[in-house]
């Protein structure tokens, strides 16, 4: 039953000395009713159900089983809605609990997809993953203008992550170079991931879920973060 056939069933009644007067929130443009939750759907349900029991037609009762099925009805709605607000604690409390295990990484190294190169000192660090076995494999320096300046062979590698330290006692000091990797199988190219060592300073959440920020790379998804060192 609706709240449609409730307020027919009393605009049909004659003689009656009761009145009633069943106004709805639904706006007549877009044909709904305004509701705030289940709960108050529900509400307004039994009001139409117990004004129309009250003032039915003796000669003509409501349908049993038309009462019965739209009960249901009410009360799957509610279940949904219920189902749904646990579901929605749960995910709070999951995202809380997955906050508080990241922080401890705060200060830890991580290998982050990128393609700058950690320099520490006299040495230069990255990592590469590599989707399939490589037999050979090569790594290209760029000057952030995308100039190659050193070319370091790394041969054969099989699929997996690896990761090389290189000599940059000869690079440019004070400047963020990069680095780019090229990988084949005989002819044929070999898909492979730059990864970057950073530092991780701070966890936070988006509406994509948990993010860390990098000391180099910035705010950084948690998945694109391969390894913790």
């Amino acid at each position: 039953m609706t709240a449609t056939s409730a307020t027919a069933g009393l605009a049909g009644l004659a003689g009656t000395t009761k009145s009633y007067n069943i106004t709805s929130s639904a706006d007549p443009a877009a044909g709904t009713v305004a509701t705030t939750g289940a709960a108050d759907a529900q509400d307004r349900f039994l009001k139409l159900l117990v004004a129309q029991l009250n003032n039915q037609d003796p000669m003509n009762p409501m349908d049993n089983a038309q009462m019965t099925t739209q009960i249901a009805q009410i009360n799957t709605v509610s279940g949904i809605q219920q189902l749904n607000d646990t579901m929605k604690a749960m995910a709070a409390q999951a995202s809380a609990t997955q906050m508080m295990q990241a922080s401890g990484m705060v200060g830890r190294n991580v290998l982050a997809e990128g393609n700058q190169l950690a320099i520490d000192g006299s040495t230069a660090v990255g990592a590469v993953e590599l989707d399939g076995a490589a037999t050979d494999v090569k790594v290209q320096v760029l000057t952030p203008a995308g100039q190659v300046i050193d070319t370091v062979q790394l041969g054969a590698l099989d699929a997996g992550q690896h990761g090389f330290t290189l000599d940059a006692s000869a690079y440019p000091a004070n400047t963020t170079l990069q680095f780019k990797v090229v990988a084949t199988s005989g002819s044929a190219a070999v898909t492979s991931t730059a990864l970057m060592r950073d530092k991780v300073v701070a966890v936070g959440s988006n509406g994509d879920g948990l993010t860390l920020t990098l000391l180099a790379a910035g705010t950084t998804p948690y998945a694109k973060v391969h390894t913790v060192l």
